[in-house]
């Protein structure tokens, strides 16, 4: 997830707290996705570091002091010129599917195939059941959201789309696997048919 480029992009609409930033980022994304002071915290640092924002006085920007900082004034942060480049940059860029790291569910089911031991149909039904409890819970969730909040409409939306996907292809792969575990027992079944014939075959010659 691109918490470094959203809290930019969140600066772009003004100096901000670190605590700002973060009530800010998960009212955006309706807490789909929550984050921590510890990983705001650490985001800024690096920004700082790489001459991206720079640090402020709070109280000449209109920020409550509702941080945890101890200073006399709260601690705001504020884009550089770079930063603002960087932030252009980020909307002018296309996200295309590897730059979203790797889907740990593919991956899990992808080693579990070819993992002796390991029973896939019943993976697969625990995880079609934790997804049908999370599209439910999602569902309920933009019922319940103000039709002008435009940018929780939009996260939760993707949500249940792609919620709805990787059910449907747990679906099929379900069936594949069931198909495919048929064969087996089919091909077992005709191996040992075919070998009680030969045996009673030998023991008439």
């Amino acid at each position: 997830m691109a918490i470094r480029e959203a809290l930019m992009a969140l600066l772009e609409q003004g100096p901000a707290s670190a605590y700002q930033l973060k009530r800010r980022f998960e009212r955006t994304t309706s807490s789909i996705w929550p984050l921590n002071m510890g990983q705001v915290s650490t985001t800024l640092q690096r920004l700082h570091r790489d001459g991206l924002i720079e640090q402020v006085d709070g109280s000449e920007h209109d920020v409550p002091d509702d941080s945890d900082s101890r200073s006399d004034s709260p601690v705001a942060w504020l884009l550089t010129a770079a930063g603002h480049a960087e932030v252009s940059q980020w909307w002018r860029t296309p996200v295309l599917p590897e730059q979203r790291g790797r889907d740990e569910l593919v991956m899990k089911l992808a080693f579990a195939v070819v993992t002796p031991g390991v029973d896939v149909s019943t993976l697969v039904q625990r995880q079609r059941v934790s997804m049908q409890r999370l599209l439910h819970d999602v569902t309920r969730a933009r019922r319940q959201t103000d039709g002008d909040d435009l940018a929780a409409r939009l996260v939760l939306d993707h949500r249940i789309f792609i919620t709805e996907a990787e059910l449907r292809w747990l679906e099929t792969l379900d069936e594949a696997q069931l198909r495919i575990a048929r064969t087996h027992r089919a091909s077992a079944s005709m191996s040992a048919a075919t070998s009680v014939e030969e045996d009673f075959a030998n023991a008439r010659t």
